[in-house]
C-alpha cells in the first residue's frame, strides 16, 4: 500500500483476509483480534462450522478446525485459545491438544484477554477476571452500571497493575451512535461514568520527574461536541503533576456518523493513535496534547484493531478483509512536526524522547549556545539528550575536560557522566573515560554496579583498563564485549576449563586448544590431563585431534595420562581411531607396562588396531597367547603353537575357531606328526568340536593317514548320531567291526538312516560274519529280501523261517515270491504260508502269487479263511477271481457277497467277462467304470436303464456331453425303454431336466411329445406344458402357434414374454389376447408389432384408459402430437406431461399444448405445468391472457418463465412478467432491448445490481446516451473489481473525454476508492499529460504508485516520475530518473532532500559525477548532505581525477574532523597552492593523519620561509629533532632549533647545537642553549667549551646552579644519614631490653623469607638530594637559574 511523501506515519497492508477466509465471516461478530500475532474467525458453510486460525508469521496457512462455539478468543502469547458455548466457557492448548481449565457463567455478553494470563468477562451484571494459572473460577472485579444495562459491549481494558479497568458500551439514537465508559478503581472500589467511545491506559516519564506518570486516556463524539481527554491517574510522590488536557477532534462533516473506534497508546513514541469507524488516523503526543496528524487510511469500515508491539503502532482490519498496519514513521516526523507543524519545541522533545534524527541542527545550536554562555550543565544535559547521541563524542569529553572544577563540586565531565548515568548506557569512549579515575580511586564496586545496570559498553580496550586491577570483573567486561581471546585467557588464568569450553563453544570461537594444553602440561600433568579429557568429550565431538593430545603427553613421558586418555576417548572402538588403538598398546608394550596391553586385549576392548605389528611385540614380551590371537600367517602361528605347554588347553580348544579349515588341519597334523599319543586325545577334542568346520572327511582322510582307527573310531563315535553323510556311518561301521565293536554295529546298522545300504551290505557279506544280524538287519530295512533269501537258500535255508516268523512277518509276500522264482518246492511255500503267523499283507501276497500265475495256490487256503468267517476283502476279491476263472458260479457270486471289492473284481473281469464286470460296477455304483465299459462291449440298455435308476445329474451331463460319440445310442435307449419303462415321477423329471441342461432340444421335443402328447400319466402335467412349449420356442418356431391353441395348462404370462424374446409377437399377442391381459397386449402391437394403426382399433375396441394412455404415449414418440394429445385427453391422462409438453415446444404445437396443459391443471396442480402455459400464452402472443393469468392465483414460476422470454426475445411477455414479480435488474434489462433507456435507468437504480449497471452502461455508451452512460458508470466504478471493464469499453470505443470526465465526477464520491484515482492518472498521462502533475499533487496519497509510474514511463513524463519515486521512496529510481533525463526532471532541491535516503551507495557517486557536469557551482551543497554516506577517498580521487579538487574545498574543511589520511593531505595540498600557512599550520597541528615525513620534504623544498619552518615543525613532530634543528639553523631559526633541541630530550643534538653556536660566535644563542636544556647538558661538557672559547660568563649562570643542587642534595643525605643512625640507635636500646628480659633467648630479626635483615647501606659518594618541586631554579617547573640574565 502507498502513502504520500512527508507523512509521519507508515501504512501497509499485511493481509487481505478475503482471500484465505470466507468474506461473509469477516465482522465483528465472528472475528476477533486479541494481539498481531493471530487472527481467529468463525466460518459457517451451511452446517459446518469451523474456526480459521490465521497465523501472522505465515498468514497464507490458515489452520482450521471444525468448533461450533460462540466465541473463540486467543492467548496474546499464543497457543492457548479461549472457548465459549452459550454459558461455558474453556480454555484449550492448542499445542498440546489439552483442556487447561473450563468453567461456567451465566449472561456473557463480552469477553477479552486482560493480559496474557487473565481473561476479562462481561455479563450482564458485572465483570470478572478468569486466571488461566490453577483451577479456580471467575473473580467478580465490579457490578455494572444500571445505565449501561442497555449498551452493547465493545471492549474491556484494565492498567498494567490491574487498579483501573474500564468497560465501553455503545448505543444507537436514530442515526447516532453514542458511547458510554464505566471507570473503575480496583484500591477504592468505585465507578465513574464517563461518556466515551474508545479509551486506553499509558505510562511514560515526563522530563524531570523521577518516577513514571500513568494517564487514563479516553475519546468521545456527542451530538454537542467532540473531544480526547487525557488525564491522570495514581500519581507518584516526587512528581510533578500532569495537567489535564483536552483535545478537541475533527471529524469530516460528509460522514457525521463517524466515531472513535479504536484508542491506542504507543509506549514507544509516547503517543495516542485514535482510528475512527470510518478509517481516519488520529496521532497525538501524549505528554503536551498536541495533535501530530489526521488523515484517512481506510476507504472502508473498520471494526477492529490492536496493538502491534513491533512497530509501536496498532493494526486494524476493515469490512473489506484488509489488515493494516499502522507505525510512526521515524525519518519522517521529527521534519514533519518542524516543517508541517512549526513546532520545534515539539519536534526537539520528540527527537530526544524517542531517540529520532531530524532536529540535529537544533540540538548543535541549542548545545553550542549554552557552552558559550557557561551552562555547561545544561550543555551536558542537552549531549546526554542528543539523538543517537550524536553530540556524545569523544570531542565533547575532551571539551568537557578542560572545563575547571567548580569549587566544591566535582568536575563538570564527572557531572556530565552522571547525567549519562541516569538517561541510560555510556558509549565506549565514555565508558573509557569514566572507568580509569574510578579504578585509580579502588572503587570497583561502583564499576560492578555499573556493569550489572547495563550502564557501560563494554570493549576489549575497557577490559585491559579493569584487568590491571582485577581479574574477573575484566572477565565480565570481556564476555559482554564478545573478546574471546580475552575470555579464555581469563579463564586459563582461572584454571576453569569446563567454562572456558562452554564459553568457546557458545560464541563459536576456536582458540588454539594445543598451545593452551601443551602450556597446562608443562607446570601441572594432571591438570593437562583433566584439559585434554575435556577437550575430547565435547558433545560437537573432540575440540583437539587426538593424536596430537597423545603427542604432548608423549613429549613429557607421561603414558599414564595417556593411557588413560585414550581408553576414555576410544572407548568407542571406532575404525577411524585404528592407529591411536596401536599406539596404545605399543606404548604399554614397549614403555614396561605388558599386563596393562594384556588387560586391554584381554578385555576386546578396540579391534582396530595394527594386529601383526601387537602380535609381534606380544610375541617378544612371551605373551603366546595374545601373540596367537593375533597372528594370521600359518609359519606364525606352527611356530608359537609348539608352546603348547604353556597355553591353557581350554583357550586352544577355542582357538582352532579362529583359524581357517586349511591352518587347523596344518596344525592337527603338526601335532600327531610331533607327539601322537600325547596329542591324540587333544586331536580328537579338536576334531569333534570343529567337526562341521573342517569336514568328517578331511578328518577321516588324516586318521587314516596316520592309520589310526583307534582315533577315527572315537572320533567317529562322537559324530555318527549327529551326521547324515553316509561316508562317515560307512567310516564308523568299519572301525567298530576293525576293532571287534560287533554290538555297536548291530546298533548303527538298526538305527542309523543316514549309511549307504549297499555298500554295508557288500561289507557285512564280505565280512562273513559269525553273528548274521547286522546283515539281516540292513536286507530287511532296505528292501534287499531277494539277496538275502538268495544269500540264505544258499548258505542256511532254515534261516528263512527263522527271519519271517521271528525277525519280520510282514516280508512273507517278498519271501514267497523269492522262493518261487527260486523253484522252490510248493510244499515249503505253502508251510512258510500256513506257519507265519504275524501280520503281513494278503493283498501283496495275492499279488506276487498272481504275476507268476499260481493263485490257484491259495483255493484251499482261501476257502478255509471264509469258511471261519473271515471279511477281509482282499480274502474275497481272491476268492471271486479264482472263481470267474474257473467258471464256478461266478454271476451268484457277484451278486450275493457283500465283501469283495467291486472295483478290484470289475476291472478283472473287464477282459474276461464284461457282464460280469457290470454286475460288480452296478453293485459298488462304480458309474464311470460302468459307463465305460458298456460303451466299449454296446451294454446301451443296461446303461440307460441304470442312468434312469441312478438319477445321478452328474452322470447324466457325463454321458450327455457333445463329445460322447456314444451319445446318439443312448439316447434312443433312454427314450425307447428307460423311460417307458419308468413309473417314477422323479426319475423321469430329472431326466428332463438333464436334457434340458446338456441343450438338446430336439431330443426333448421328442421325449416330450412321447410323454405328454400321447396318453401317459403326465400328460396335464403343468410343469411339462410349459416346457414343450418353450423348448418349441427354442428350437422349432413352426410348432409354437399348434402347442398354444392345443395346450391349455401353461403359464400365459411367462410364455408370452418368452416367446416375445425369441421375436413370436403374433404368437405373444395371441396369448395376451386370449388370457385377456389387454394392456400387454397393445404394449406388443406398439413396441413390437410397431403397428399404431392395429393399435388405435384395438383401443376402440377395448376402450380402456391405460389403452388410451399407452397409445398416446406411442403417438407422442412418431411426433403425432395432435393425435397424442387428442389420446390423453380420452385418456384424461397428464402424468406424461413433461414429455409432452418437451414434444410440442420442440415441434412448435403450443395451441394443442395449452388444451392438453388446461385439461392437466385440472387435476396436478404442478409449477411446471402452469410455468409451461405461461410461456405457451406467451409464444401465441396471448398477452392479455398471459396478463391476467399472471394476475390471478397461480403457481407459475414466473422469474423462469421471464427469463426464457427474454433470452428468445419476448420483450414485452418479458416485461410483463418481470413486472409481476418485481425483478427490476431483469426489468432494466429488458427495457434496454426495448429501447427505453431512461425507463431502464430507473429500473436500475431499484435493482441496485452492478450486473445490471454494467448492461446498462454498455447500451447507452453503444447508443451515445452519454448523460445516462456517466450515471450508470458512477454506479460501476465505485466498485473496485468493474472499474477496469468500465475504462476498457470507453477506451474502445474512442470516448476518452467521456471517459474522464466519468471519473473526475466519481472522485467526489465518498465511495471513491484508490483505484479511481489511479485509473485517472493514467488516463490522464494518456491523454492530457498537462493535468498529471496537478492530479497527483492532489491525490498523491490515494493512488496506486507503482501503476501511475508505469505509465508516467510509458507517456515520458520524467517530473511527473521522480514525484511518484520521491512519494513511493523510490529513491534510487527518483535519482536516476532526474540524472538520465535533467532537462525535464533534475531539481537540485530535490537531489540534495532524497541523495541522502538512497540505498544504493553508488548513487551518491554517481550524482557527484552528473554534479561535475551539469551543476558544479552546487556540489558543495550537494556533498554536505552525503558526506555521512561517501567514501570519502573515492570522491577525492573523482575531484583529482577531474582537475577540480579546489572546487570541493568547503566539503574538504568539513570533512577533516574526522580526520582521513586523505582528506587532510588533499586540503594540506590546496593550502600549500593557496600559500595560507597559517591555516596549513593550524590543519597540520590539528589533524595528524597524513604523511608527515613526505609533507616536511615538500615543504622544505619551498621558497617561502613559513613553508620551511612548517617542515622543521613536522620533522619535530616526527621525532626527527636532528633534521628538525638543521633546517632551523639553516633558515637562522635559532629560537625555533633551541627549543626543538629542548624537545628532543636527547643530550647529543643539544651538545651539537651548542658546538654549532660557538661555531658561529653567537654568545646570546649559547646562553639561550644553557637556559632551555639546562637538563640535558653535563656540566662538565659546558666548563670545558666554555673555559676554551671565553664565554666563562655566559657559563656562570649553569654552574651557580649545578653547584647549587649539588649542595642540596649533600644536605638532604646528612640530614637523612643523622635520621638513619637515630632510629638504629633507638632499635639497638630496645634489642637489649628484650635480651635483658627473657635471657636465654635471644630475639632473631629476619627479613623476608626467612633471611636475615642486611645492614642500612651508605649513600653513594656523590650522590646528592634533589630539590623540591618547584624550588628556586629548578628548570622543569618553571625557575630560572640564579644569575640568568
Amino acid at each position: 500500500m502507498t502513502q504520500a511523501p512527508n507523512v509521519p506515519v507508515k501504512l501497509q497492508e499485511l493481509l487481505q483476509l478475503q482471500n484465505i477466509v470466507n468474506a461473509n465471516s469477516i465482522g465483528f461478530g465472528n472475528l476477533t483480534f486479541e494481539s498481531d500475532k493471530y487472527i481467529l474467525v468463525r466460518e459457517q458453510n451451511g452446517d459446518a462450522v469451523n474456526l480459521a486460525i490465521v497465523d501472522m508469521a505465515n498468514p497464507t496457512q490458515p489452520s482450521r478446525r471444525p468448533m461450533r462455539a460462540d466465541s473463540t478468543i486467543m492467548n496474546p502469547a499464543g497457543s492457548i485459545i479461549a472457548v465459549r458455548d452459550s454459558d461455558q466457557i474453556q480454555l484449550l492448548n492448542i499445542e498440546k491438544r489439552a483442556r487447561l481449565k473450563n468453567s461456567t457463567l451465566a449472561g456473557i455478553v463480552f469477553w477479552k484477554w486482560v493480559d496474557a494470563s487473565t481473561i476479562g468477562i462481561v455479563t450482564q451484571d458485572a465483570v470478572y477476571h478468569w486466571s488461566v494459572e490453577g483451577t479456580s473460577a471467575p473473580v467478580k472485579m465490579f457490578d455494572r452500571l444500571p445505565a449501561m444495562a442497555s449498551a452493547q459491549i465493545i471492549n474491556y481494558r484494565a492498567s498494567p497493575d490491574n487498579k483501573w479497568l474500564f468497560v465501553i458500551g455503545i448505543t444507537l439514537d436514530n442515526t447516532r451512535i453514542n458511547g458510554a465508559i464505566q471507570l473503575y478503581n480496583v484500591d477504592r472500589s468505585i465507578s465513574q461514568p464517563i461518556e466515551g467511545h474508545v479509551g486506553t491506559f499509558a505510562t511514560f516519564k515526563m522530563d524531570n520527574n523521577p518516577h513514571p506518570t500513568k494517564v487514563f486516556a479516553f475519546a468521545t463524539r456527542s451530538a454537542s461536541s467532540s473531544m480526547l481527554c487525557i488525564l491522570e491517574i495514581d500519581p507518584s510522590e516526587g512528581n510533578a503533576a500532569y495537567q489535564k488536557k483536552q483535545i478537541p477532534l475533527n471529524f469530516s462533516p460528509e460522514i457525521p456518523s463517524d466515531f472513535p473506534m479504536a484508542l491506542h497508546a504507543s509506549s514507544r513514541y509516547n503517543m495516542l493513535f485514535m482510528l475512527t469507524k470510518y478509517g481516519f488516523l488520529h496521532v497525538f503526543d501524549i505528554e503536551t496534547g498536541t495533535q501530530i496528524f489526521l488523515n484517512r487510511i481506510s476507504s472502508e469500515t473498520v471494526f477492529i484493531a490492536t496493538d502491534q508491539p513491533s512497530t509501536g503502532g496498532l493494526v486494524a482490519i476493515n469490512k473489506k478483509g484488509q489488515v493494516l498496519s499502522v507505525s510512526i514513521d521515524e525519518q519522517q516526523i521529527v521534519p514533519y512536526i518542524i516543517n508541517t507543524l512549526k513546532r520545534n519545541d515539539l519536534a526537539i522533545r520528540v527527537a530526544s524522547r524517542c531517540n529520532l534524527s531530524g532536529a540535529d541542527s537544533f540540538f548543535s545550536t541549542q548545545f553550542e549556545n549554552l557552552f558559550q554562555r557557561g551552562s555547561y550543565l545544561d550543555a551536558a544535559r542537552i549531549a546526554a539528550s542528543s539523538p543517537k547521541g550524536f553530540l556524545r563524542t569523544p570531542q565533547t569529553i575532551e571539551r568537557f575536560k578542560q572545563l575547571p572544577t567548580p569549587p566544591g563540586q566535582p568536575s563538570i565531565l564527572l557531572q556530565y557522566f552522571g547525567i549519562l548515568l541516569e538517561r541510560g548506557q555510556l558509549n565506549r569512549f565514555e565508558s573509557m573515560e569514566l572507568a580509569r579515575p574510578v579504578l585509580l580511586q579502588g572503587k570497583k564496586e561502583l564499576l560492578e554496579k555499573w556493569l550489572k545496570e547495563d550502564k557501560l559498553e563494554c570493549t576489549e580496550e575497557l577490559g585491559d583498563v579493569v584487568r590491571q586491577h582485577d581479574l574477573n570483573l575484566a572477565l565480565s567486561v570481556y564476555l559482554r564485549a564478545n573478546a574471546s581471546n580475552k575470555v579464555i585467557a581469563c579463564f586459563m588464568e582461572q584454571g576453569q576449563f569446563a567454562k572456558l569450553l562452554l564459553y568457546a563453544k557458545k560464541v563459536n570461537y576456536q582458540p588454539d586448544y594445543q598451545f593452551l594444553l601443551s602450556t597446562i602440561l608443562r607446570s601441572n600433568p594432571e591438570k593437562g590431563a583433566e584439559f585434554a579429557g575435556l577437550l575430547a568429550k565435547d558433545e560437537a565431538g573432540p575440540l583437539l585431534d587426538h593424536e596430537a593430545v597423545v603427542d604432548a603427553f608423549a613429549s613429557y613421558h607421561l603414558v599414564q595420562q595417556a593411557t588413560s586418555y585414550l581408553l576414555e576417548v576410544l572407548k568407542d572402538n571406532l575404525e577411524s581411531q585404528g592407529h591411536l588403538q596401536t599406539r596404545l598398546l605399543e606404548m604399554n608394550l614397549l614403555g614396561g607396562h605388558p599386563q596393562v596391553a594384556d588387560a586391554i586385549i584381554g578385555n576386546c576392548m578396540f579391534t582396530h588396531y595394527d594386529r601383526a605389528a601387537v602380535a609381534q611385540l606380544c610375541e617378544k614380551a612371551q605373551l603366546y597367547q595374545r601373540a596367537l590371537e593375533h597372528y594370521t600367517d600359518i609359519y606364525d602361528i606352527k611356530r608359537t603353537i609348539v608352546h603348547t605347554t604353556l597355553l591353557q588347553p581350554e583357550w586352544l580348544l577355542n582357538y582352532f575357531g579362529t583359524l581357517s579349515v586349511e591352518q587347523s588341519l596344518d596344525c592337527l597334523r603338526e601335532m600327531l606328526k610331533v607327539n601322537m599319543r600325547q596329542n591324540l586325545q587333544t586331536v580328537i577334542q579338536i576334531a569333534i568340536k570343529y567337526s562341521e568346520q573342517l569336514t568328517a572327511k578331511s578328518l577321516i582322510e588324516m586318521f587314516e593317514s596316520f592309520k589310526c582307527s583307534e582315533g577315527l573310531y572315537y572320533y567317529l563315535g562322537s559324530i555318527v548320531n549327529f551326521s547324515q553323510e553316509p561316508e562317515v556311518h560307512l567310516k564308523y561301521i568299519q572301525a567298530a567291526t576293525k576293532t571287534g565293536q560287533l554290538k555297536e554295529v548291530e546298533r548303527v546298522v538298526r538305527e542309523s538312516n543316514c549309511y549307504d545300504p549297499e555298500a554295508v551290505k557288500n561289507f557285512l557279506k564280505e565280512a562273513k560274519l559269525s553273528d548274521l544280524r547286522p546283515l539281516i538287519i540292513v536286507c530287511d530295512r532296505f528292501d534287499f529280501v531277494q539277496d538275502l533269501v538268495l544269500y540264505l537258500f544258499k548258505n542256511n535255508i532254515q534261516h528263512i523261517n527263522v527271519y519271517v516268523q521271528k525277525v519280520n512277518p510282514s516280508r512273507t509276500p517278498a519271501v514267497v515270491g523269492a522262493l518261487l522264482d527260486l523253484d522252490c518246492e510248493e510244499a515249503f511255500v505253502r508251510n512258510i504260508i500256513k506257519t507265519v503267523t504275524g501280520t503281513y499283507s494278503f493283498e501283496q501276497l495275492v499279488e506276487e502269487l498272481e504275476k507268476r500265475n499260481r493263485l490257484k495256490l491259495l483255493n484251499a487256503f482261501l476257502e478255509q479263511k471264509v469258511s471261519e468267517g473271515s471279511t477281509d476283502p482282499a480274502v474275497h476279491n481272491a476268492l471271486a477271481k479264482i472263481y470267474v476263472d474257473s467258471n464256478t458260479n461266478p454271476e451268484a457270486f457277484l451278486r450275493e457277497n457283500k465283501y469283495y471289492d467291486s472295483l478290484v473284481v470289475g476291472k478283472y473281469c473287464e477282459k474276461r467277462d464284461p457282464y460280469m464286470a457290470v454286475l460288480a460296477y452296478d453293485r459298488g455304483h462304480c458309474d464311470y467304470e460302468l459307463i465305460d465299459v458298456c460303451n466299449e462291449n454296446s451294454l446301451f440298455k443296461q446303461q440307460a436303464r441304470y442312468l434312469v435308476r441312478r438319477q445321478d445329474p452328474a452322470l447324466w451331463e457325463h454321458v450327455l456331453k457333445p463329445d460322447n460319440t456314444f451319445r446318439r445310442q443312448l439316447i434312443d435307449q433312454v427314450v425307447q425303454t428307460a423311460l417307458i419303462e419308468s413309473q417314477n415321477p422323479d426319475e423321469v423329471s430329472l431326466a428332463v431336466k438333464c436334457f434340458m441342461a446338456a441343450d438338446l432340444p430336439n431330443e426333448l421335443i421328442e421325449l416330450l411329445e412321447k410323454i405328454v402328447l400321447e396318453n401317459s400319466i403326465f400328460s396335464e402335467n403343468r410343469n411339462l406344458q410349459n416346457l414343450l412349449i418353450m423348448t418349441s420356442i427354442r428350437a422349432d418356431h413352426s410348432r409354437v402357434m399348434e402347442y398354444i391353441q392345443k395346450l391349455t395348462n401353461y403359464d400365459a404370462p411367462d410364455i408370452a414374454n418368452i416367446a416375445i424374446q425369441n421375436g413370436l409377437y403374433e404368437e405373444a399377442f395371441v396369448v395376451f389376447k386370449k388370457h385377456d391381459v389387454h394392456a400387454m397386449a397393445v404394449d406388443v402391437l406398439l413396441d413390437y408389432i410397431k403397428s399404431i394403426e392395429r393399435a388405435c382399433e384395438f383401443a376402440e375396441l377395448v376402450d380402456e384408459p391405460e389403452v388410451w394412455s399407452k397409445l398416446g404415449r406411442a403417438q407422442l414418440r412418431a411426433d403425432q402430437i395432435k393425435e397424442a394429445i387428442d389420446s390423453y385427453i380420452r385418456a384424461n391422462d397428464p402424468t406424461n406431461y413433461t414429455e409432452v409438453i418437451s414434444c410440442a415446444q420442440r415441434t412448435g404445437r403450443y395451441e394443442d399444448m395449452i388444451r392438453f396443459l388446461q385439461m392437466a391443471r385440472v387435476t396436478l396442480r404442478e409449477a411446471h405445468i402452469e410455468s409451461e402455459l405461461v410461456f405457451a400464452m406467451a409464444k401465441t402472443d396471448r398477452l392479455a391472457d398471459l396478463e391476467e393469468f399472471v394476475n390471478s392465483p397461480n403457481i407459475a414460476q414466473v422469474q423462469v418463465v421471464g427469463d426464457r422470454c427474454f433470452e428468445e426475445g419476448l420483450y414485452e411477455a418479458a416485461r410483463i412478467l418481470f413486472n409481476s414479480v418485481s425483478n427490476y435488474a431483469r426489468l432494466a434489462q429488458t427495457l434496454v432491448h426495448l429501447k427505453e433507456f431512461q425507463a431502464a435507468v430507473d429500473a436500475a437504480r431499484k435493482a441496485s445490481s452492478t450486473r445490471v449497471w454494467k448492461d446498462l452502461l454498455h447500451a447507452c455508451v453503444a447508443s451515445k446516451e452519454f448523460r445516462l452512460a456517466q450515471i450508470c458508470g458512477l454506479n460501476l466504478i465505485v466498485h473496485a473489481e468493474e472499474l477496469d471493464s468500465v475504462i476498457r469499453l470507453y477506451e474502445n470505443l474512442g470516448h476518452f473525454d467521456e471517459l474522464m470526465g466519468l471519473l473526475e465526477a466519481g472522485l467526489t464520491n465518498e465511495r471513491a476508492h484508490m483505484g479511481m484515482f489511479t485509473e485517472l492518472a493514467i488516463l490522464y498521462a494518456k491523454y492530457q499529460p498537462a493535468k498529471v502533475m496537478e492530479h497527483l499533487k492532489q491525490y498523491c496519497a490515494r493512488v496506486n504508485i507503482p501503476k501511475v509510474i508505469r505509465a508516467c514511463e510509458t507517456a515520458h513524463l520524467w517530473a511527473e516520475l521522480v514525484f511518484l519515486y520521491i512519494r513511493y521512496d523510490e529513491f534510487d529510481n527518483a535519482v536516476q530518473t532526474m540524472m538520465s533525463h535533467p532537462a525535464q526532471a533534475f531539481s537540485h532541491a530535490q537531489m540534495k532532500d532524497i541523495l541522502p535516503k538512497v540505498a544504493t551507495i553508488e548513487l551518491n557517486y554517481k550524482a557527484l559525477a552528473f554534479y561535475i557536469e551539469y551543476q558544479p557551482l552546487a556540489i558543495n551543497d550537494l556533498l554536505s548532505v552525503v558526506s555521512s554516506r561517501i567514501d570519502h577517498s573515492r570522491v577525492i580521487a573523482l575531484f583529482q581525477k577531474n582537475g577540480l579538487i579546489a572546487l570541493v574545498k568547503p566539503y574538504l574543511v568539513t570533512t577533516q574532523a574526522l580526520n582521513l589520511k586523505v582528506v587532510n593531505e588533499a586540503l594540506n595540498q590546496i593550502l600549500i597552492e593557496e600559500e595560507d600557512v597559517e591555516a596549513l599550520r593550524k590543519s597540520i597541528d590539528t589533524y595528524t593523519s597524513f604523511d608527515n615525513i613526505h609533507l616536511a620534504q615538500q615543504l622544505e623544498k619551498m621558497e617561502l620561509l613559513e613553508f620551511r619552518r612548517l617542515a622543521a615543525h613536522l620533522y619535530k613532530m616526527n621525532k626527527r629533532y636532528q633534521q628538525s634543528v638543521e633546517l632551523s639553523k639553516q633558515d637562522s631559526l635559532y629560537r625555533d632549533a633551541i627549543l626543538t633541541a629542548a624537545g628532543s630530550r636527547d643530550s647529543a643534538v643539544v651538545e651539537t647545537l651548542l658546538h654549532f653556536f660557538i661555531e658561529k660566535g653567537d654568545r646570546e644563542c649559547f646562553a639561550a642553549v644553557l637556559f632551555s636544556c639546562y637538563d640535558l647538558l653535563r656540566p662538565d661538557v659546558v666548563l670545558e667549551l666554555a673555559w676554551r672559547n671565553g664565554y666563562m660568563d655566559m657559563a656562570m649562570p649553569f654552574m651557580i646552579q649545578t653547584l647549587r643542587e649539588c649542595t642540596t642534595k649533600i644536605d638532604q643525605l646528612e640530614t637523612a644519614e643523622r635520621e638513619r643512625a637515630a632510629r638504629e640507635k633507638e632499635q639497638q636500646t630496645s634489642e637489649a631490653q628484650i635480651s635483658m628480659a627473657a635471657p636465654g633467648h635471644p630475639l632473631m630479626l629476619t627479613g623476608p623469607g626467612g633471611m636475615m635483615m642486611p645492614p642500612a647501606l651508605p649513600a653513594p659518594p656523590g650522590m646528592m638530594m634533589a630539590p623540591p618541586h618547584g624550588g628556586v631554579g629548578h628548570p622543569q617547573m618553571g625557575g630560572h637559574p640564579t644569575g640568568f640574565f
